[in-house]
């Protein structure tokens, strides 16, 4: 409902938005940023305003930003214009009237009454505070005078006086505004505004954005962490003095731009929003990006010369991205993505309301000053269907997919009603641009070195390898760190029902490798083809190694079937939802239903498990057990020692360490890889010699990496060259001198190590 129909400063709209009452405000031609905190005009007209609109549950100033006050602050301000109309309105309730009739007073009443109609009239609504300290100190001195009379009419009508400023005082000091600050008030002069800055805070947003962001630092917080992302995103970590979550504040370019710059891009948005991208673009979505950049870009260097600005190449390249990001991609979301230190992203319904909250590699758990609006989501979920196909709908609650982003991607869970009653929820799991690598995982203490050299050499026996733990533990990552130690001259299938392992990333770096991407469990109604029907079609492809990105439903039959025939001859592995060996069986056999034989196609159980601090405020990702799955059993392999751990995760060290069944050679696996290799079979020493090359290899690596300051050395694609390097030199010296000596390996290769590192340092 338009309350006034002028476009004047203080102009206002109320908007009703379900359980909201939302106070518009009009403030476009107003010479000064608008502020309840810093601008006592602001903050009285805000009192007026709410005098007239006594519901209001918000407050948004409109400029070219939009500075939004919740609920909570808006309440404070509802009571101190309550206040206002019961000082002004109910004279008689003070005493006035009876002090004004009482003749002996005349002489002091007038002055009295016209100090405290000044405070009232001209200061309650612009300095509340203010109003409050001045209250008081007029009660205090009006005491010590009436001490120091003689006079006893004076006494008497100055008692009456102090009496109605004490009635005053007493019901500011029953607003939340007053009783929030009382207790900073020690040295407050009236008219510094530095206190409200503790109470109120505007949430802002540039007119052309949906999403609104918390721009200032919180008050009372122990800034403990920051640094920048990219070229011009700033983000600092706050622990909070009354909750044991942190802050994770970020302030990205859009919100640091200067007027001429905002103008510029909500002309070019509503320009673009013209187009609306059909279903057949987003099935590209790098090329559709790609095609609104450069036709972004060449708008807004139109609109700035228009408007005769000069934009540096940079400029324009950062306001091109800005356009891009809310016209056709997922707007903030994207800035966190961006972060690598980012793990997880949940968005709950309440949209407009609850921030965005996030997993910290460092810090885990923190909430941040990011709140998404209903608009932004629904935008988002309309996007999201569009680019995986799949429906999102009162019948299929429930989306299942991937967002890839400029140096990101995430898999993306999304549930909406009926399953979510308040709309829709998001959760993003960010996955690194790049594919993690054992040594990566080294150096993070995720596995020990040991534990790589074993893995190394279970991929290169051609194991089944399943990857379990619990949510967030790491098992993809993991998963796809061991692509890397597969040779490239091996053809790879993966399979997956959301696009998870970094396919696209070992395609550049030379791997045959055939991405599938099957229907999700949960999706119904979809063309995609069933995963199980996936697996099965991949014994037709050709001798692979065959990586399902999750275990989780039907599959697994398929999947047991085909390994038990033998119809795979190289590497099986995936992961799994289970936090030990045994919990892996019975959700296999128990919940998925393959035959208690069928699971010891099993080789190896590798399980991530997060591990947490004594306090409960931190935790680690971490590999704890990397177990065989032996044959001889019937029925439970727990009672019956059909499992075997080679590697247990020890918390006085922090890292996995063997066991005296892998130390002594009593793995059936690794006896069953040596049988097939002429060289090693019946020699455990000779297997373990090769474990321990690998090892020193992956340790060599990352100590040549620190020294020389290079960790991009723990990437893929330099990790891929070292493992070529190591079998090309353990072939050759195989030639010459029938069997791999381990020593002179190691030497080769890391002579051709510190070639290589010194050639780079030479570019």
């Amino acid at each position: 409902m338009a309350l006034f129909d002028n476009k004047k400063p203080f102009s206002y709209d109320v908007i009703r938005e379900g359980d909201d009452v939302i106070l518009s405000v009009n403030l476009e031609d107003y010479t000064r940023v608008p502020s309840i905190e810093d601008d006592p005009m602001v903050m009285s007209k805000t009192c007026d305003m709410l005098i007239e609109v006594r519901d209001a549950t918000k407050i948004v100033f409109i400029q070219k930003r939009n500075y939004e006050y919740d609920y909570s602050q808006t309440s404070m301000l509802r009571e101190i214009a309550k206040l206002y109309i019961q000082l002004t309105r109910r004279k008689d309730i003070f005493g006035y009237a009876a002090l004004l009739s009482d003749t002996t007073c005349t002489r002091w009443v007038n002055s009295w009454y016209s100090a405290v109609q000044d405070i009232i009239s001209n200061l309650l609504k612009s300095d509340s505070i203010g109003a409050y300290v001045e209250l008081i100190r007029i009660a205090r001195d009006e005491r010590i005078r009436a001490e120091k009379s003689l006079d006893n009419v004076f006494i008497k009508c100055s008692n009456k006086y102090v009496e109605i400023l004490d009635y005053i005082i007493n019901l500011l000091e029953k607003t939340r505004l007053i009783s929030l600050t009382k207790p900073h008030l020690a040295g407050h002069k009236v008219g510094n505004r530095e206190i409200y800055r503790r109470i109120f805070t505007a949430i802002v947003r540039p007119d052309f954005l949906f999403t609104k962001l918390m721009a200032t630092f919180p008050h009372d917080a122990e800034e403990i962490d920051s640094y920048t992302v990219g070229k011009d995103i700033d983000v600092t970590i706050f622990k909070l003095p009354d909750t044991v979550q942190y802050l994770y504040h970020v302030m990205p370019p859009e919100f640091k731009l200067s007027e001429e710059k905002y103008e510029i891009l909500d002309t070019a948005r509503k320009i673009m929003a013209e187009h609306k991208p059909k279903k057949t673009e987003f099935v590209e979505p790098d090329r559709m990006r790609q095609v609104f950049f450069n036709v972004g870009s060449d708008l807004i260097d139109e609109l700035a010369a228009q408007k005769d600005i000069s934009l540096t190449s940079a400029e324009l390249e950062q306001l091109t991205g800005i356009l891009v990001r809310y016209t056709v991609g997922f707007g903030l979301i994207e800035i966190l993505l961006q972060d690598e230190k980012i793990q997880d992203i949940t968005i709950n319904n309440q949209m407009g309301d609850v921030p965005i909250f996030i997993v910290h590699q460092d810090f885990t758990d923190c909430k941040t000053n990011i709140i998404p609006t209903t608009t932004e989501a629904e935008s988002w979920a309309t996007k999201l269907r569009l680019m995986s196909g799949r429906p999102l709908d009162e019948a299929n609650p429930i989306l299942d997919t991937e967002l890839r982003v400029t140096g990101a991607n995430a898999r993306v869970a999304v549930i909406g009603q009926p399953l979510n009653p308040y709309g829709l929820a998001y959760a993003f799991r960010r996955h690194r641009d790049k594919p993690w690598t054992l040594p990566l995982f080294i150096a993070n203490k995720m596995i020990s070195p040991l534990s790589a050299g074993l893995l190394s050499f279970l991929v290169d026996g051609n194991r089944t390898l399943l990857v379990a733990g619990t949510r967030s533990a790491g098992k993809t990552a993991l998963l796809g760190s061991l692509l890397v130690e597969l040779m490239r001259k091996y053809r790879i299938i993966t399979i997956e029902d959301t696009l998870e392992l970094p396919t696209g990333s070992l395609r550049k770096l030379g791997y045959n490798i055939q991405p599938m991407k099957v229907a999700a469990a949960l999706t119904k109604g979809s063309a995609e083809v069933p995963a199980d029907e996936g697996i099965r079609t991949t014994l037709r492809m050709g001798d692979s190694a065959l990586i399902i990105g999750e275990i989780r439903s039907k599959e697994a039959l398929a999947l047991y079937e085909a390994m038990r025939i033998g119809a795979l001859a190289n590497v099986v592995a995936g992961t799994i939802h289970g936090d030990s060996p045994y919990g892996v069986f019975d959700r296999v056999v128990n919940d998925l239903h393959v035959p208690k034989t069928s699971f010891k196609a099993t080789d190896i159980v590798i399980v991530a498990n997060p591990i947490r601090s004594p306090d409960g405020l931190h935790r680690w990702r971490r590999a704890t057990q990397i177990t065989e799955v032996r044959k001889h059993w019937e029925n439970d392999p727990l009672l019956e020692n059909g499992f075997t751990d080679l590697m247990k995760y020890d918390t006085r060290t922090d890292q996995l360490e063997p066991t005296d069944s892998l130390i002594n050679g009593e793995s059936e696996i690794l006896k069953n890889i040596a049988g097939n290799v002429k060289e090693w079979a019946g020699s455990w020493d000779a297997v373990w010699d090769n474990i321990l090359l690998r090892t020193k290899i992956k340790e060599t690596l990352i100590e040549a990496a620190k020294k020389a300051n290079m960790l991009d050395l723990l990437e893929a694609d330099f990790v891929v060259l070292a493992n070529d390097e190591f079998h090309k030199i353990s072939d050759k010296i195989m030639e010459e001198v029938g069997s791999l000596d381990s020593k002179r390996i190691f030497f080769d290769w890391n002579e051709w190590l510190k070639t290589t590192i010194k050639k780079m340092n030479m570019k």
